[in-house]
């Protein structure tokens, strides 16, 4: 995933910002041809570079769950994050979120993780997935709008890694890549901090897929039952339904045992 405090390099268009009497910020690369001189220099932003998953750069822990007991009947959930020094991602799937993935200055300065529960809602499975956009700290409400961007850009990769890093629980259940896809954007900026519904999971892993904004989200039962799974009182992660209304609701303090989305 791209670093997502790199944004000073750039405008809220997204677009270099440099004088003609200025060296451009973003490094080059040079392409020589059979001795001859640089015919060609090409700007090199991975920001702008397609969002590619490697399996190779994904490492994978299960903890504390089985690998083939369906997300319907046992808490689920992905923390997912990234380093920027070794470029690799790790997955941890567990039934609540591993916060030792989410310790320490740099991970709580970047904020750049990705946290997903898999929710049984009326009968129906579907993958709640959060990013967190701004709040903490100014940098991340000064570049909230690159930083939504960029989350938009990964999230296929994101889910991608998902389904290569659980590989087992989809090849048990394929019908669980049928599941809606829901986001949770997570910002103090009204205009990021929103609810998206991606579609189906093998579509919204794709780099094309876009949101289906005419789908409603579906909303958990009240009182104890069997059509909806964990339980309101269960849920790993630690969010209220004030993202539904628009109103900021951090991800701070995830891991414990209270809210639902």
């Amino acid at each position: 995933m791209d670093t997502l405090t790199s944004a000073p390099l750039l405008t809220t268009k997204f677009k270099p910002s440099f004088s003609p009497q200025q060296k451009p910020c973003f490094p080059h690369r040079r392409r020589f041809e059979n001795g001859k001189k640089n015919q060609s220099i090409v700007p090199v932003a991975r920001l702008f570079g397609p969002a590619i998953f490697e399996a190779s750069k994904l490492k994978v822990l299960f903890l504390g769950i089985d690998e083939n007991k369906h997300p319907g009947n046992l808490p689920r959930t992905y923390t997912l994050t990234h380093s920027d020094v070794t470029s690799k991602l790790t997955l941890a799937i567990s039934q609540t979120i591993n916060n030792s993935q989410l310790q320490g200055w740099y991970n709580r300065l970047q904020r750049d993780e990705v946290v997903a529960q898999w929710k049984k809602v009326k009968g129906k499975m579907s993958l709640h997935v959060h990013c967190h956009i701004s709040g903490g700290h100014f940098l991340l409400d000064i570049f909230a709008r690159l930083r939504y961007f960029i989350f938009c850009k990964e999230l296929p990769v994101v889910l991608k890694a998902f389904v290569h890093g659980d590989g087992n629980l989809f090849n048990n259940y394929p019908e669980l890549e049928e599941s809606l896809v829901w986001v949770f954007f997570h910002s103090k900026i009204r205009e990021f901090n929103k609810v998206e519904c991606w579609g189906p999971l093998k579509e919204a892993s794709q780099p094309t897929s876009g949101t289906h904004s005419d789908l409603k989200l579906p909303q958990s039962c009240e009182e104890d039952c069997e059509c909806c799974f964990p339980p309101l009182n269960l849920s790993p992660i630690p969010c209220s339904n004030e993202v539904i209304n628009n109103t900021y609701e951090p991800i701070d303090g995830i891991g414990t045992q209270h809210g639902n989305l």
